[in-house]
């Protein structure tokens, strides 16, 4: 290569390694979810689909969430669909998801497999819209009754607490009753067909069983003394990074939650009132009720704590857990945080 060849081979070399310069913070910035007005990384916080209902739902359609991340740098990225909390720790632990909802009996479960999440909000328990389902005619009066019987659960969940503390309430030997463990989106049908005599399961499911008029409780949550309350988790590495993104969250729901109990109508068949997402007639009479009688979003308290406890006790009990759960060490203070 003659000299005025290498120069020129020198001179453009030197401008593409300029052009790169340039380029590869832009490219990383597209990556991270662009820049907010003050020219901060927009931070993309990954949450379940809410589907057709609930203060997500709304929050979702009406623009109220994205405002209100917003004011604290974030933008909300929809993955998956809510449901379940089992797959959701695994998707919190894997890195996959930074917030999802989940009922303290599935999150004892979660919290024994070192789990990479934090609880940060909660909602006392649903004493009418959880409970166990028996079809009218199944001849099941009582919880006595369920001896001898085939009841549909979701393992170390919701479902496996309500029957086995059913069954320690009215003095049934839980061996004397089938748990089959089945995913609650696959349980309907095969309730629906007698291939189990009963369904433990709670609102997201039990609604729709109960407005079609073939279904009653046998025990609700209330009669049954439940524990159960539903809570927020933030994965622990996104709370430890983003606090100010979490506190905006927990006080986007926590208004939410008290504007859903006033007020119901509105949080109810958000997207659709029709399809297999929509609840309508009696099921959605039902439900307007469920949320003018429940609780709202807020801080965990050491009482909360405490009732959280008492439930990984009674799975430690009834064997469903073979190790202790201490919980305070998952739970963040959100009034604290930001």
């Amino acid at each position: 290569m003659n000299p005025l060849t290498r120069r020129r081979a020198v001179r453009t070399a030197a401008a593409l390694a300029a052009v790169t310069a340039v380029l590869l913070p832009l490219t990383a910035c597209g990556t991270a979810g662009g820049k907010t007005a003050g020219g901060e990384e927009t931070v993309v916080v990954r949450i379940p689909d809410p589907k057709n209902s609930g203060v997500l739902a709304l929050g979702k359609k009406d623009g109220s969430l994205a405002e209100a991340l917003a004011g604290a740098g974030a933008r909300v990225e929809w993955t998956g669909s809510a449901g379940p909390f089992a797959p959701a720790a695994q998707a919190l632990n894997a890195g996959q998801l930074d917030i999802a909802t989940g009922s303290i009996t599935s999150g004892v479960t979660a919290l024994t497999q070192k789990p990479g999440f934090k609880l940060f909000g909660a909602v006392a328990p649903d004493g009418a819209g959880e409970g166990i389902l028996v079809r009218k005619d199944s001849g099941i009066s009582t919880v006595k009754d369920l001896a001898g019987r085939k009841v549909a659960v979701n393992r170390g969940g919701t479902g496996e607490y309500l029957l086995l503390k059913a069954l320690a309430r009215h003095g049934v030997p839980a061996g004397e009753v089938e748990r089959v463990y089945l995913r609650p989106d696959q349980t309907a049908s095969v309730y629906k067909t007698g291939q189990v005599d009963a369904w433990a399961s709670w609102a997201a499911y039990s609604v729709a069983e109960l407005g079609s008029g073939d279904s009653r409780f046998v025990a609700d949550g209330a009669a049954l003394g439940s524990d159960n309350y539903s809570f927020h988790a933030v994965r622990t590495g996104f709370a430890e990074k983003h606090p100010k993104v979490v506190k905006a969250l927990y006080d986007y729901l926590r208004t939410g939650s008290a504007a859903q109990k006033a007020a119901p109508e509105k949080y109810v068949n958000v997207f659709t009132d029709r399809g297999p997402t929509a609840v309508t007639g009696t099921a959605r009479e039902l439900q307007l009720r469920i949320l003018r009688e429940g609780g709202t979003v807020g801080p965990i308290t050491a009482e909360d704590i405490r009732r959280f406890e008492s439930v990984a006790d009674f799975y430690l009990d009834q064997k469903v857990l073979r190790q202790p759960v201490d919980i305070k060490p998952h739970v963040l203070d959100a009034e604290a945080l930001g």
